[in-house]
């Protein structure tokens, strides 16, 4: 989105890389626990009335990432093998996270999600939002068919931090009295939640009740630098490359953290102007917001803080025994801080 050229020097030097990982060398190993996962979401369809198939087909048969199943699949590998009750946990934690998404959408007016149409666009708002609170209801439905009651009380817990989440960055939009430490709060309650309820819930299943902690603690802190990442592609990626709607946080009235260190940085005159603009947004605002964003630097202190998380979790795996799992999760940092530094490179 930022048209003028920044540098992509580091303050603190560049983020740091053990071994620039390919996605494919990531997943390689859990492909099969993947393709289960995959298998049983598209099989969810049929649990939902069948006149709303096409809506559960559109929403479960994406071309996603599955990055919160890959979580689960690579946390369960460092403790052992993978079993079906690891699939099943993943599928829930999905369609959670896919219900989000839908409801995101309504609220960001988004029409482009994964490269195609959002719910939203397709069908209208109405249905969207209905359908959003039906995977809800049918990712609890799936987790209170466990023998105990623990993994529904876990997702469910998590269904409601991240939905408090959305209502406190709901709250505050358009204000720039909004605390960096609100803002972290957030992002930790948004997207770090359902990152740490799936390597939690790997440990869970596992029978490792003495690294929970610690896994929790690496998916609060990969999950956030996640957010951030994707945060900064809002403002600075292009759409052709995200394969979704950009621009939708400013438009909203979100503040984001580029967002927030150029209001702090900027004299009183152009934090006057950037309060006007983001309180009566056009898109035309974008470029003279983006060169804000450049003057004040604005993107190498946020990759800063992003690398900031990703070493609090590559700590937490220190905690963890070595094993393939664990190297699978740590070269999923080193992934995202390539990807990162690849976005700084294009900006």
């Amino acid at each position: 989105m930022v048209a003028a050229e920044t540098k992509v020097a580091r303050n603190n030097g560049p983020l740091r890389v053990e071994r620039a990982c390919s996605w494919k060398e990531i997943v390689g190993p859990v492909e099969p626990f993947l393709e289960a996962v995959s298998q049983r979401l598209a099989r969810q369809v049929n649990e939902f009335d069948p006149a709303l198939a096409p809506y559960a087909e559109y929403a479960l048969t994406g071309n996603g990432k599955h990055l919160r199943p890959t979580l689960v699949a690579l946390a369960a590998n460092s403790l052992g093998k993978v079993n079906d009750s690891h699939v099943t946990v993943a599928v829930i934690i999905e369609m959670v996270h896919l219900a989000t998404l839908v409801h995101d959408d309504i609220m960001d007016e988004a029409e482009i999600r994964r490269g195609q149409l959002t719910l939203a666009a397709n069908w209208g708002n109405e249905i969207a939002v209905l359908f959003g609170d039906c995977l809800f209801a049918q990712a609890l439905k799936l987790a209170a068919s466990f023998p105990t009651p623990e993994i529904c009380r876990a997702v469910a817990a998590s269904t409601n931090t991240v939905c408090s989440g959305e209502i406190l960055q709901t709250r505050h939009r358009r204000s720039f009295e909004r605390s960096r430490r609100e803002y972290f709060r957030v992002l930790e309650m948004k997207t770090g939640e359902l990152f740490a309820l799936s390597c939690e819930m790997a440990a869970c299943l596992s029978g490792a009740a003495a690294e929970r902690s610690a896994f929790r603690q690496f998916g609060l802190s990969f999950g956030t630098a996640y957010q951030i990442y994707d945060d900064c592609v809002d403002l600075f990626s292009s759409e052709a490359a995200a394969g979704k709607s950009l621009g939708t946080d400013l438009a909203k009235g979100k503040l984001t953290l580029p967002v927030l260190l150029a209001w702090e940085r900027a004299t009183p005159v152009e934090r006057s102007r950037l309060e006007e603009m983001i309180q009566n947004w056009q898109p035309a605002y974008m470029r003279r917001v983006s060169e804000l964003l450049v003057r004040y630097e604005t993107l190498p202190t946020t990759l800063d803080t992003l690398a900031e998380h990703l070493d609090r979790a590559r700590q937490a795996l220190q905690e963890l025994p070595k094993s393939d799992g664990r190297a699978g999760l740590q070269g999923l940092t080193d992934f995202l801080a390539k990807q990162t530094e690849a976005l700084g490179v294009r900006v």
